[in-house]
């Protein structure tokens, strides 16, 4: 038997037994109308028969190639399992879901794999037909089985969002060759059909269940636009477009993945990675350090118009960066040492003498937008939300009107020293000379910074400056991209530097970034080790949700949940996306509300 036999044979053994049901089983229930799109609140803003999305070109000319910077390393192709550094763009340009987003709404999902899908009022179930064209990378059809295969592997073996959010499904079946239901149980969840709308598809009949969370070099068979024609291991993977590619006429692609290649650079320090920019071995970075987009771009190729600078706006919540504390760790275990090290960071001096005043800082994690609560009072919903949480949150939170303090930007601010020496008197802390120590083990208070950047560090050191003031030792540890990464991934840190980007609909992942399960569980993106019953049952509610004015309310209360536990020293918010890249890459007229996409882009043509 040839050993692409003996996968098969595997798989489907695995596939019975995993999925527990029978592959063809009769529907059942109340049906609702087939719909090409599916929103998180009200209607798609498409309609059916839409052409193109509106931040695409549909008349991009196709060809050429995109080399792309890439700061880190990798050492396994599957970005769907928790071993490994992972290539993270086989999402999208080499594995495909049953639907795509719209990058252009808060979320809304418009057929891919899938031409079609359809959910009660309720959301108790979702049904997914699959487009009859829709082939694997080497010609053989997605099906219904692929579907079921996909969701059940993730489910058991995945990453840990992938084994929470699959894991809410309680049947699953196909009810013919080409289409799938899901039914949930009566589970509160009415984000779910669209997390599954994002599920990407794998292949049954090319996936070994066995070995699946073992980090591999062995490029993915997937249905996407491109494939992996070439790798070497840590410096660059190579994509070509697959001139075969089933969906390259669907309205939701046209204009949209026009390279001909795309070649993922990586680069293991930022510094050399931008000297390889300057001389033009990649196309784009998107600049993240304020000293550099002020400075940095002196060279002849940006002074004389060769490579462009971008200033893009997003409509989402802004990017916002935070010091994260691992309150798993005893010296931040109380929320007033927590809060009195808020108000020692100095943002006033690190903005003026970092970053040019280019920045602005809020708390909470939804900032410039809508959802965000902060200096916002609560609405009557919100207050009946967090009514059985009343002693867990801030009255002044509650109101709207807490603020971060402001320093006279001078790196000496006697007031925010003085009002922090006194929350940290009240958790049992007193200065003894220069060093503050628990007042009954005399055990100094000190911890360590994390750090991977240049940017990182000279927050951290600034920081550290600002600690040693009210007696409290830091030290900063810089370590690579790969170890950082390691180390956050396990909790094996003090104090990190880390951001969290939101969207205009947050759901499912919150609890992946903050619920109490994933404190335990490596992985996840809960840093900080929150283990707050008030945030669990906010997450609920903003899930629950059925109508725009709810769920904003519960995105708020649960902002406030987040504010009033002190987890995170707001350091900044990130208004804009910079972004840098030679005049031969060209872009769309329109932005999406989401920013750059680099799918959107296209090769100048040569003039001929």
């Amino acid at each position: 038997m040839t050993v692409s036999g003996r996968i098969g044979l595997r798989v489907l053994a695995w596939t019975a037994l995993a999925l527990g049901v029978t592959l063809l089983a009769p529907s059942t229930g109340v049906q609702a109308a087939e719909s090409h799109a599916l929103a998180m609140h009200g209607e798609a803003a498409l309609p059916a028969g839409f052409t193109h999305m509106p931040y695409a070109n549909p008349d991009a000319p196709k060809g050429g190639r995109l080399v792309w910077g890439v700061l880190g390393t990798f050492d396994s192709l599957n970005p769907l399992i928790v071993r490994g550094l992972a290539v993270q763009q086989m999402r999208g340009f080499v594995v495909e879901s049953l639907m795509a987003r719209g990058n252009d709404e808060a979320f809304t999902l418009y057929g891919l794999l899938a031409k079609s899908v359809e959910t009660d009022d309720a959301r108790s179930y979702v049904t997914f037909r699959l487009d009859p064209r829709a082939r694997f990378a080497d010609g053989k059809p997605v099906t219904a089985e692929d579907v079921l295969f996909s969701w059940a592997l993730l489910r058991d073996k995945g990453r840990p969002n992938h084994r929470q959010y699959y894991s809410k499904v309680a049947k699953a079946w196909a009810t013919d060759a080409l289409t799938v239901r899901f039914d949930f149980g009566g589970t509160n969840d009415r984000e779910l059909p669209l997390i599954l709308g994002l599920m990407p598809v794998l292949p049954r009949h090319a996936v070994d269940p066995a070995t699946f969370e073992e980090t591999t070099m062995t490029a993915p068979v997937g249905s996407g636009p491109y494939r992996v024609t070439s790798v070497r291991p840590g410096a660059s993977v190579t994509l070509t477009r697959n001139p075969d590619y089933w969906g390259r006429d669907l309205p939701v692609n046209r204009g949209l993945w026009n390279f001909d290649e795309i070649r993922l650079d990586f680069y293991r320090e930022s510094n050399s990675q931008f000297e390889a920019f300057k001389r033009g071995l990649y196309d784009f970075r998107v600049e993240h350090e304020p000293l550099r987009w002020h400075e940095g771009y002196d060279f002849a190729a940006a002074k004389n118009g060769e490579v462009i600078r971008d200033t893009i706006k997003p409509g989402m919540p802004q990017p916002s960066e935070y010091l994260v504390f691992n309150t798993r760790r005893p010296m931040f275990s109380d929320i007033r040492v927590r809060q009195a090290l808020t108000l020692l960071f100095d943002f006033e001096w690190v903005n003026r003498n970092y970053f040019f005043g280019l920045y602005a800082r809020a708390a909470g994690f939804f900032a410039g937008s809508e959802l965000s609560a902060y200096a916002r009072p609560a609405d009557e919903r919100e207050r009946e939300l967090l009514k059985p949480f009343a002693d867990r949150i801030r009255p002044d939170i509650l109101d709207g009107s807490y603020r971060l303090a402001v320093t006279d930007g001078s790196g000496r601010d006697r007031t925010t020293l003085r009002q922090a020496l006194g929350l940290l008197s009240e958790a049992g802390y007193d200065l003894d000379g220069s060093v503050l120590r628990q007042r009954s083990t005399k055990t100094p208070l000190s911890f360590e910074i994390l750090v991977t950047t240049r940017d990182q560090e000279r927050i951290a050191l600034a920081y550290q400056r600002d600690l040693k003031r009210a007696g409290i030792e830091a030290s900063v540890r810089a370590v690579d991209p790969v170890q950082f990464d390691q180390r956050r991934l396990g909790y094996e840190f003090d104090m990190l530097q880390n951001r969290w980007d939101q969207s205009l609909s947050p759901g499912n992942e919150q609890s992946f970034y903050w619920g109490s399960q994933a404190a335990d569980i490596p992985g996840t993106r809960n840093y900080m080790g929150a283990k707050e019953p008030a945030i669990d049952a906010l997450i609920a509610a903003l899930l629950e949700a059925r109508e725009r004015p709810a769920f904003v309310s519960a995105v708020r209360a649960l902002d406030r949940a987040l504010m009033s536990g002190f987890y995170a020293i707001p350091v900044f918010n990130v208004q804009e996306q910079w972004i840098a890249r030679w005049n031969r890459i060209e872009i769309p007229a329109a932005t999406a509300l989401t920013g750059y996409l680099p799918e959107a882009w296209w090769q100048k043509p040569q003039a001929k």
